[in-house]
């Protein structure tokens, strides 16, 4: 499970859902809401959140094609371009869902990942460059695929993970990509030793593993060869990270890791997985931050850049070649953030990707062999970034001495002070915000508002010890940061007292909700979306997936049977009699992280009390609205709820 799982990514009918009580939306409020939000602005709900005509560019393995996302009948599907013309073929038909993701698995044929009304059963697809030969690759109802390997020196192959067998388990697949053909290539059946990770070597060979034993541990295991059995290597408790990344190029027996294996921060070095050691020093270190990623030439075989984010992002550069690629680069569009996407296999051509704090930014096509570097689109050409708002890295200390950094938004023409102000925590919370363009903060502050962002105790990113002192702390000193940072704005003069709102989805949801009952004069007001509520029904509807790591998530958030009392004092459900604030409350209907049930028990606990909770349900929709039509009611409905309590100062 990765540390933002929680966080993760039908037919528009209500049908039989998980949850208990099956609340209804009540379409009256909501429309009055959205009636409340209209208003004189230069830019609609509609502008920040339409999706745009071309976007997610790649290029084909041979470096001749481009191919990116754009709408079809309003959902994201794929077009194929020949580089140098200008005519683009959409080679895909969904709509009655966005395409999740897709890449070239060689030259000609494409593979996408789509799930189905946000239940996030991922299935795998594929279609030739030209729209041809598509396939259904897994046409198996209730499971979900992940894609463990692109293996990009076979043409027809990929390795993907599947929990056919076993709702909780997955196992590996070789899958033809052609005939969609699959082999197992190792058994995940025992229950108390479940395995969940695996790593190929550069020739496509199942080579290492990792199993959690006792609920709490992970062993990593490696062979020599696929003839062999896996031995254990070395087992840690699982808030040690000895995370394998990728073979050394000579497929022996050195792997490159994430490791925190006797320090705080996670380092990237060499591991022996004969003797189970580190080998020599850290290949790169921070003093303040976790790294992130490693990246290599798969062409040259050599390591070139570290990734690290601390307010902003960074590479470190391990090869001048990338270093030289960068500085070329930036040198031409050095306002902005400059990320290289992908290369052919050649590597002499790239997709370039630009973005800043006010810009989704461009797409560009560069190629060192003419050392041309052409755009290609802006992502949204309709939105003017001076018209936007500045994302300001800050920081402030919490009661108990800790740093918490996070982003400040202050909307544009104002004097900045006194402003009505939404405090917007992250879900995860096992996850971190950082620093971009973000398109819910530019609404808000188009609106008026000042918005803060804060990574709170827990958050990934920066260091162990940071993370675990959120264990067993949900609506308590996790809270207690969020609250500090009120305090803070408060301090700066930066929030009017009376006019300060809490907004924020899954465990930002669950923020939300804590932070209405727990700090009731606190908050004029709060949006809790697709947020937890009980931390005994979140531990019970859980997917079954997440099963083998119930007992690390006891650890982190509570255990029923032995943290009873603690639990129910963290469960806003059970004390709903002290939330004064109003509420809206926004849920999809197939959400299987966070089952409806969560946010049914906060509204019909308060209608009980003769409150009217405005309530959206969403029966085409999960973890959060993906689909356009959705994004632009439920924001319209957020600012009018907003809007109606706040009642911000700017018009226009």
């Amino acid at each position: 499970m990765s540390n933002n799982e929680l966080e993760m990514p039908t037919k528009e009918e209500k049908k039989d859902l998980p949850g208990n009580i099956t609340l209804p939306s009540n379409a009256n409020d909501i429309n009055a809401l959205i009636s409340e939000s209209k208003g004189e602005f230069k830019y609609s709900v509609e502008d920040f959140f339409r999706k745009p005509e071309k976007s997610r560019y790649q290029l084909s393995p041979d470096g001749t094609h481009f191919s990116y996302m754009g709408p079809y009948e309003r959902r994201q599907n794929i077009f194929i371009q020949k580089i140098g013309e200008e005519k683009a073929v959409r080679i895909t038909n969904e709509t009655d869902r966005d395409i999740s993701g897709y890449f070239w698995a060689n030259d000609n044929r494409l593979v996408y990942i789509k799930d189905s009304g946000g239940d996030e059963n991922f299935l795998l697809y594929a279609v030739d460059k030209n729209g041809a030969n598509a396939k259904d690759l897994t046409p198996f109802k209730g499971v979900r695929i992940n894609v463990i390997d692109q293996l990009k020196d076979i043409d027809e192959e990929i390795i993907i993970g599947m929990n056919k067998r076993n709702p909780q388990l997955f196992e590996p697949y070789r899958l033809n990509i052609e005939t969609g053909e699959t082999t197992r290539l190792a058994d995940n059946t025992n229950p108390l030793e479940p395995m969940d990770g695996w790593l190929f070597d550069h020739a496509g060979k199942l080579r290492a593993a990792s199993k959690i034993v006792g609920g709490t541990n992970s062993t990593l295991m490696y062979r020599a060869t696929e003839t062999e059995d896996f031995k254990d290597v070395i087992t840690t408790d699982f808030r040690v990270v000895i995370q394998p990344l990728f073979f050394d190029f000579d497929n022996g027996n050195i792997v490159y890791v994430f490791s925190n294996l006797d320090r705080d921060k996670t380092v990237i070095t060499k591991f022996d997985m004969e003797s189970g050691k580190e080998v020599g020093e850290p290949i790169f270190s921070h003093p303040e931050v976790d790294v992130e990623n490693l990246f290599y030439s798969k062409k040259r075989k050599v390591l070139t850049a570290v990734f690290y984010n601390t307010s902003k992002n960074h590479y470190h550069f391990l090869d001048d070649q990338r270093k030289a690629l960068q500085e070329r680069l930036e040198k031409e569009l050095g306002d902005y953030e400059v990320v290289p996407t992908g290369s052919n296999k050649a590597e002499d051509k790239y997709m370039i990707r630009t973005y800043s704090d006010r810009s989704l930014g461009a797409y560009y096509f560069y190629d060192t062999n003419t050392d041309k570097l052409k755009k290609i689109c802006d992502v949204s050409p309709w939105i003017d970034e001076e018209d936007m708002a500045h994302m300001k890295p800050i920081s402030y200390k919490s009661r108990d001495g800790l740093t918490i950094n996070g982003y400040l938004t202050l909307p544009k023409g104002t004097n900045q002070k006194n402003l009505p102000v939404v405090i917007n925590p992250h879900g995860g919370p096992w996850a971190r915000d950082s620093w971009g363009f973000n398109p819910e903060i530019q609404l808000l502050a188009s609106r008026g508002y000042a918005i803060l962002k804060m990574n709170f105790r827990g958050s990934t990113g920066f260091g162990r010890d940071f993370w675990e002192k959120s264990f067993g702390q949900w609506g308590k000193t996790m809270q207690d940061d969020i609250t500090d940072g009120v305090q803070w704005l408060l301090d700066q003069n930066i929030a009017d007292p009376k006019r300060v709102a809490i907004y924020g989805g899954s465990y930002g949801g669950y923020a939300t909700l804590a932070g209405l009952t727990f700090t009731p004069n606190l908050y004029a007001c709060g949006i809790d979306y697709v947020g937890v509520s009980n931390l005994f029904t979140f531990m019970k509807t859980i997917p079954p997936y997440w099963e083998p790591y119930l007992k690390m998530m006891y650890t982190m958030v509570g255990n029923p049977d032995v943290d009873k009392e603690a639990m129910a004092a963290a469960s806003p459900a059970l004390h709903v009699d002290k939330i004064k604030a109003p509420l809206f409350v926004i849920q999809g209907a197939n959400d299987p992280r966070v089952n409806i049930d969560e946010s049914d028990q906060i509204v019909e606990s308060l209608r009980s009390r003769n409150i009217d909770v405005p309530y959206m349900v969403k029966y085409d929709e999960g973890h959060g609205f993906h689909n356009e039509e959705n994004q632009f009611e439920v924001y319209k409905a957020m600012i009018g709820f907003l809007s109606k309590h706040l009642k911000p100062d700017l018009k226009g």
